[in-house]
């Protein structure tokens, strides 16, 4: 009995290909994030995963391909915890998410790490991840900007809130205390200080009954 192509069953070297690129992209963060985007070879990362070089490129057929696959997993994955099932929040429940975002990320060094050199490194235009960083900082500076401005609208935020300070100042502290999280991990709690970060925006910002001032 023939079966649409949508329903066809996995043949083993479907998953078989599946797991080794799969294996590839979770190797390829792990050396990004230690070695930069140009200081780790395709054959690194072949070596590392199993494969032949050539057998990597049957998957990747270059590093910026390996790279992209990698960046869109690390987005994928950080979409679906922020958005859930009910779609991104927003008022002050985008901060919440985002505290327990980092948290969660606080489990995950290798791709804290990968992050934070390649915003480094692809702050050059030359670079492949340049277009992504860009599209990252827009996406998130989107999201939390419509997020202020649904808490002023539901009366959770102040009317007079500096919008533009409010998101780009909370960008700085994700980024700064990533970086500092990664030099001394066992020295700081990466989420109990943007949470109290997020504390002091309230009670600046917050209107009352809206966990602000008083």
């Amino acid at each position: 009995m023939s079966f649409p192509p949508r329903y066809r069953a996995k043949s083993r070297v479907d998953v078989s290909g599946e797991e080794s690129r799969a294996k590839a992209v979770a190797v390829a963060t792990e050396l990004f994030a230690t070695s930069g985007f140009r200081g780790t070879s395709v054959a690194a990362v072949a070596a590392k995963t199993g494969l032949s070089q050539s057998g990597l490129l049957h998957h990747f057929p270059s590093k910026a391909a390996l790279l992209a696959a990698v960046l869109e997993e690390r987005d994928r994955e950080d979409g679906d915890f922020l958005s859930g099932v009910t779609g991104p929040p927003l008022g002050w429940a985008a901060f919440d998410a985002l505290t327990a975002l980092v948290a969660r990320n606080s489990t995950r060094p290798q791709l804290i790490g990968l992050f934070v050199r390649l915003a480094a490194e692809a702050t050059e235009p030359s670079h492949p991840a340049h277009s992504w960083i860009r599209e990252h900082y827009e996406g998130i500076r989107n999201w939390l900007t419509d997020a202020v401005h649904t808490g002023q609208q539901r009366g959770e935020i102040s009317q007079d809130a500096p919008v533009n300070t409010i998101v780009r100042t909370t960008i700085a502290v994700i980024d700064g205390l990533q970086q500092q999280w990664l030099l001394d991990p066992d020295k700081m709690s990466m989420a109990a200080e943007f949470e109290a970060f997020t504390d002091t925006l309230r009670a600046r910002w917050g209107t009352i009954g809206a966990g602000g001032r008083p």
